[in-house]
């Protein structure tokens, strides 16, 4: 039976926002997700064996909820699940505290997604078992976050001095926010950021490249960050628009080919889904690390699921 070495604990008895997380935190679980991936390679072990995680999941999702599932099963533990508001006591007007206090009477950890930003806060206050953040409408998205760095160290074999390009759609896509947030941490990060005038970065994460002084450059343009060591490609969000004639006129701003890599040595990630914004001609090039990237989630989510309950 595999096994992994001592269990640093975190600094975080939920993790609700990257901005919980904190060098030292990441590179901790860096190491056990490494661990992780021999435990996987020797078909799982106990270490969680008679422990149950909760997975909560009231917008869609595949990749997010599928690997938190895998991971806690990896580790020997059960899971119990919730799908859908409207199959929910949710939709009968419970509130969010209240569901929380009884879930956390039937597991052991709580993983949430929820389509309403600060949902996760007042989730983990309400919470007396160790709560994760699996997504909280256009805010945080931090085991997402967490996976992302992860797979830049192993793809780029280095943490500092990375120049990355995030392109599409900043203002809602929670990845980027947080990918952001974690990478801010190491030494000569550099942001490239393109998207449409419409969907810059948030203020506040602009604002935290400021005052950390994190070097940026804002542009419409995708041909700026084509020489970038990450190409972090996302989707426009049609979920996130009321508009949806803005929608239509801004989807499609950006799309990758194959042509745009030649020559370049960049690594490209994606959070997924994707729609139209990587052609399929990417996919067979060295440079596509995004289904390596998906399957990162299954070890660093054993790490924390391992961190947060031995």
């Amino acid at each position: 039976m595999a096994s992994v070495s001592a269990l640093r604990q975190l600094s975080f008895g939920h993790l609700v926002s990257t901005e919980q997380v904190s060098r030292e935190d990441m590179l901790a679980i860096f190491s056990v997700a490494q661990e992780m991936e021999l435990v996987l390679q020797s078909g799982g072990m106990d270490l969680l064996q008679g422990k149950i995680l909760a997975s909560l999941f009231f917008e869609p999702s595949t990749r997010t909820r599928l690997s938190f599932e895998t991971a806690m099963q990896r580790l020997g533990g059960e899971i119990i699940t919730a799908d859908g508001i409207q199959f929910s006591s949710l939709y009968k007007g419970e509130s969010i505290e209240d569901m929380i206090r009884v879930v956390s009477g039937y597991a052991d950890v709580i993983c949430m997604r929820h389509p309403e930003e600060g949902s996760a806060e007042k989730a983990a206050a309400a919470s007396v078992v160790p709560f994760l953040n699996a997504g909280d409408g256009p805010g945080q998205h931090p085991t997402q976050g967490l996976l992302d760095v992860y797979t830049i160290q192993k793809e780029c074999g280095r943490l500092d001095h990375i120049h990355i390009a995030v392109v599409g759609d900043l203002l809602y896509g929670r990845t980027v926010h947080s990918v952001s947030v974690l990478l801010s941490h190491f030494s000569g990060v550099r942001f490239t950021l393109i998207s449409p005038p419409e969907l810059r970065m948030p203020r506040k994460i602009v604002g935290m490249f400021d005052e950390r002084g994190i070097a940026y450059t804002e542009t419409e343009q995708l041909e700026v960050g084509l020489s970038a060591d990450v190409i972090y490609m996302t989707r426009i969000q049609q979920e996130r628009f009321e508009d949806k004639s803005e929608y239509e006129r801004l989807k499609g701003s950006y799309v990758l080919h194959a042509d745009h890599l030649q020559g370049k040595k960049s690594v490209v990630m994606h959070p997924l889904p994707r729609v139209d914004e990587i052609d399929p001609s990417v996919d067979t090039l060295p440079h596509a690390a995004y289904f390596r990237q998906s399957a990162n989630g299954v070890p660093v989510r054993m790490a924390l699921l391992a961190m947060m309950l031995s």
